[in-house]
């Protein structure tokens, strides 16, 4: 018999607002959230900065193997700015 994956890995879309602007995969959902919000980052839309201090994680679907994460990851281009 096969050995089967563990669902270990969330999917998730990081939100400023409404405002979609990152998504990625993870273990942990509270300590991405907090790492993204400590980043400094930001993003520019209609010629807005949307600060990722002031975002917030939602969690996409259920919990999943983290070779399926890593697929859906890719299908919704979020290693776009890593060219992966």
């Amino acid at each position: 018999m096969a050995k089967q994956e563990v669902r270990d890995t969330y999917k998730y879309w990081f939100k400023v607002g409404n405002l979609k602007v990152h998504c990625g995969i993870t273990y942990n959902l509270l300590e991405r959230e907090r790492q993204h919000k400590r980043s400094g980052r930001y993003t520019v839309h209609n010629d807005k900065r949307y600060y990722w201090k002031n975002g917030h994680i939602v969690k996409v679907g259920n919990i999943t193997t983290r070779t399926a994460a890593m697929i859906w990851e890719r299908l919704n281009g979020c290693n776009a700015n890593w060219n992966n």
